[in-house]
């Protein structure tokens, strides 16, 4: 198919700039519809939109008596026509074919012209380029020739797609019709491009409005059912093979494939073809991804040197010792039987693999990482600025922003119109929505989401009270094999079980974030989206982490003592932790929740459920259309059927989402699982290409929007940063054994190795203080046993203060918070240091700022001169002009006075053939 098909009108001029689709149903006696509208004028077969709507509609309602369906259906049609005419008025063309089905899908094409396309970009303020060209500066020196190399290498790494001279740049300004001289307009048709024309129509769209139901904007049309949908078309289609390129194939072949993972994106065509939000956002993803190389690498030594360093390590060849007869306490009251610590031997060695010295420098490191990462992104935002003209769009957004949403407009009308109907004196309260039209929204808000975050607490209790309860279950089996491997068992079904409840919760949390902000009305898109982003984080967070917080920092550390434990229900006892720590767990934990998410949720969702509700909307079109023949319908489909069967765009927050929700797994608990910036890195670049793919095959194309940073996304980024120190600074001083290793080496140690590390941190019970039902029953070695070992630092039976926490708990706990202070107020420290040592807008960037200014100036004052000039010399021709005309006139009145007396007589004769001249 030729990939203009379809992207015009049947004229094959006027160029397809927008599409509205809507379903109809035509009733038994239906009067003639239009067939094509173009400026109010229709075709051959059709009426005008205002005759139809004005002459015949009430005969009608005089002879026909309509069903509810029919009545519903004549005001959708009375809506679109006046709809379609109001939007004539402003200028646009629309073209649509007949409704010659009893029922089924029309597309209304709209087209742009050149007077209304220049009269929105100079109301929304759109920078257009001028004439002016200047050059930009570039680095000299080593920078240079590094600069130089780097290019060399990575050229088999560059997509092959026109690139922009780096050396030039278009001076750029807000479009005005009083300067068109200042801009390079060589064909009006292709000065604005696809993306800013479908934007320029799209703001038309939104404020157009209807008396019919006081529907304000084609976003309130769409959700009354009065529209399906509205949407830009795609530059064609993007797998024929064929001579004619479009920017979709091209962004198909050289970004879209999984094929070109190793690439670079091309950041200046997606930014042409989809506008700066989403070009912001891969630009963000990508530097994203690259900056997880180093972290993961980094990742990657910290892991090898927890495997070279497991046969060095003295703590965990003490518990695997069969020579040294640590006998524990029972694990649970009666079925459980005292049991040796050499038993747990492979958790310890699986434990030091993530709980190593290496950690702590690991987490300093991913802190400084994190920060790092911020500041580039704040220079890359800055130089992508610079390039993409966003450095002024300040004002350019406070000429779009004070344009509320069509729903709140909508709600505005309704109480205007209340308020009328009650003779509402206070024009103040009616002209915005006050306290007491919001506070039913703001009651809803607090109400769901502290209910939706108990739920979130309820659904990690229940998961506690599983692994109680089959704990306790399963250590009462006979099977000598299930009895041994209790904890595996019970850890890897838990992990499953919380990964599907925060899957489940995450879609819910989505849709119940969008209802909320939806009945709270925000003002403008702006402020809607911000208050989505943060409900949907609020609750995606608490539900993501919740899990790995209690494993952390709650799980074991309730527990209570031999002879005093801490009991859920009748006979439960609180979970311990293993042998090892907590800290094996946690890595378990983080990893298949990680993993799982990244899998499920990111990819396998991505790809799968928007095939499903493609291969439902096919069925169910499918199954409402009767089997017709459509005489206007031609055999290769167009571009607007073609972009209808795709999915609609729904906004960039879901992939901000995964991203966020992923950068927390990598920084918040990296100190208990160093391979997490590895497995992000592997899921990211899999990432990069499936966004890319579902925008350029799958989406129908997005409305281009102007954005000069990624917005509240980037507070949200920092916040997890700052958060993820704390955090990490209590999992290595809390969950990790590293404290107390310390301590013991350099406090307790006799002579300074870590030698008796193990029967350090046992304590010891007398078997007879066990309460009585909660001995082990049928034990072979029972009478022979006078102690048994747990953990913890507490007194020995044979103290006068037995059971009591004991001098080094306190030492211990005194040195763990000690650690935290130091750690968190060293990297904070090291934090600020490297966001002032880098600063947030690169040196050249600055430079050329000022130079562009400066040009700008200087082109302006050329520019006006030449104009001056110009003028003065029209001046001056109308000046000698006038001068030669009155000579003319002067030397004419001389020879007819001369005239006039040689033909005194002959009067009449001269009035006639001075009346010729």
């Amino acid at each position: 198919m030729d990939s203009m098909s379809g992207m015009h009108f049947s004229d094959s001029n006027r160029k397809v700039d927008y599409v509205l689709v809507y379903h109809y149903r035509k009733r038994l006696t239906q009067h003639t519809s239009m067939a094509i509208v173009s400026n109010g004028e229709t075709k051959k077969g059709g009426l005008n939109l205002q005759q139809d709507n004005g002459q015949h509609t009430p005969q009608e309602a005089q002879v026909i008596e309509l069903d509810p369906l029919d009545t519903l259906e004549e005001e959708k049609r009375l809506q679109r026509e006046e709809y379609e005419c109001n939007l004539v008025a402003a200028g646009l063309e629309i073209e649509k074919d007949i409704e010659n089905k009893s029922q089924g899908l029309n597309f209304v094409r709209i087209h742009a012209t050149w007077q209304v396309l220049s009269r929105e970009a100079e109301l929304l303020k759109i920078k257009m380029p001028t004439k002016k060209m200047y050059e930009i500066k570039k680095e000299e020196g080593i920078i240079k020739k590094l600069s130089e190399i780097w290019c060399k290498l990575s050229e088999p790494l560059q997509p092959q797609v026109p690139q922009e001279d780096t050396r030039m740049k278009s001076l750029s300004y807000p479009f005005s019709r009083e300067k068109m001289y200042l801009y390079n307009i060589r064909d009006k048709d292709t000065f604005f491009d696809n993306a800013t024309r479908s934007r320029l129509v799209y703001e038309i769209l939104k404020r157009t409005s209807t008396k019919t139901r006081n529907s304000m904007g084609i976003s309130t049309l769409i959700a009354n059912n009065v529209y399906e949908a509205a949407y830009p078309l795609h530059d064609g289609e993007y797998e024929y093979q064929n001579d004619d390129m479009n920017e979709r194939k091209l962004l198909y072949r050289e970004w879209a494939r999984y094929g070109v993972f190793y690439k670079f994106q091309p950041i200046d065509l997606i930014r042409k073809y989809f506008g700066e939000k989403i070009g912001l956002y891969f630009a963000w993803l990508g530097l994203y991804t690259e900056f997880l190389i180093p972290s993961s690498a980094v990742g990657i030594i910290v892991f090898l040197y927890g495997c070279i360093t497991i046969e060095s390590d003295i703590p965990s060849k003490e518990m695997c010792d069969q020579h040294n007869t640590f006998t524990m306490c029972p694990l649970c009251d009666k079925f459980c039987d005292y049991w040796n610590l050499s038993s747990a031997c492979s958790t310890a060695r699986a434990s030091h693999l993530f709980d190593n010295p290496a950690t702590v420098f690991f987490s300093i490191f991913m802190a400084l990482w994190a920060t790092m990462f911020l500041e580039q992104w704040k220079r890359l935002q800055m130089r992508l600025s610079y390039f993409w003209d966003l450095t002024g769009l300040e004002e350019e957004d406070k000429a779009v922003e004070w344009h509320p949403r069509p729903e709140y407009e909508t709600k505005l009308l309704q109480k205007k119109l209340k308020n009328k109907n009650m003779n509402t004196e206070n024009t103040n309260e009616v002209n915005k929505l006050t306290w007491n039209d919001r506070m039913p929204g703001y009651a809803a808000n607090f109400g769901l989401i502290l209910f939706m975050i108990t739920l979130t607490f309820s659904a990690v209790f229940g998961v506690i009270v599983y692994r109680i309860t089959t704990s306790a279950a399963l250590s009462f089996s006979t099977n000598e094999t299930t009895r041994s491997n209790v904890r595996v068992t019970v850890t890897a079904t838990a992990v499953i079980i919380n990964l599907i409840v925060i899957l489940i919760l995450d879609e819910i949390y989505g849709a119940v974030a969008k209802w909320l902000t939806e009945i709270e009305m925000p003002k403008t898109e702006k402020t809607f989206e911000e208050r989505l982003i943060l409900k949907a984080f609020l609750l995606k967070f608490v539900n993501s982490y919740a899990p790995i917080f209690y494993v952390a920092f709650f799980k074991g550390r309730f527990v209570g003592r031999p002879g005093h434990y801490v009991y859920v229900f009748d006979g439960y006892r609180m979970e311990e932790c293993a042998p090892g720590g907590c800290l094996m767990e946690l890595c378990i934990q983080l990893s298949i929740i990680m993993l799982g998410k990244q899998l499920i949720q990111n990819n396998l969702f991505e790809i799968g459920i928007p095939k499903l509700k493609k291969l439902f909307r096919k069925m169910k079109d499918e199954r409402t259309e009767p089997k017709e023949m459509d005489t206007n319908q031609p055999k290769d489909p167009q571009q607007w059927d073609l972009d209808y069967r795709l999915e609609p765009f729904t906004g960039l927050t879901p992939e901000y989402m995964e991203m966020i929700i992923q950068f927390g797994f990598v920084t918040l608990f990296v100190a208990s699982f160093p391979l997490a910036p590895l497995f992000a890195l592997l899921n990211n670049i899999i990432e990069v290409r499936l966004d890319a793919k579902k925008f350029v095959t799958e989406l129908r194309r997005p409305d281009t929007v102007r954005a000069k940073d990624i917005g509240i996304w980037y507070n949200i980024l920092s916040g997890i940063g700052k958060l993820s120190v704390i955090i990490n600074a209590f999992v290595i001083a809390v969950t990790s054994d590293f404290i107390p290793r310390l301590m013991y080496q350099y406090a307790y140690s006799q002579n300074g190795s870590m030698h008796g590390f193990i029967n350090h941190t046992l304590s010891y019970f007398n078997v007879s203080h066990l309460k009585a039902g909660t001995q082990p029953e049928n034990s072979p070695f029972a009478q022979d046993i006078l102690f048994c070992r747990f953990k913890d630092y507490r007194e020995p039976p044979w103290s006068p203060n037995h059971y009591e926490f004991s001098k080094q708990y306190w030492a211990v706990l005194s040195a763990r918070l000690a650690f935290v202070i130091l750690f968190q107020n060293l990297v904070m420290f090291l934090s600020v240091l490297v966001d002032w040592m880098i600063p947030d807008i690169p040196k050249d960037i600055s430079e050329q700022i000022k130079k562009e200014k400066s040009v700008l100036v200087d082109f302006f004052l050329t520019e006006e001169h030449k104009k001056l000039k110009l003028i003065e010399s029209f001046i001056t021709c109308d000046k000698r002009k006038h001068e030669s005309g009155t000579k003319d006139q002067r030397i004419r009145a001389a020879s007819f006075s001369q005239f006039n007396q040689s033909q005194k007589g002959s009067i009449v004769s001269f009035s006639s053939q001075h009346t010729e001249v």
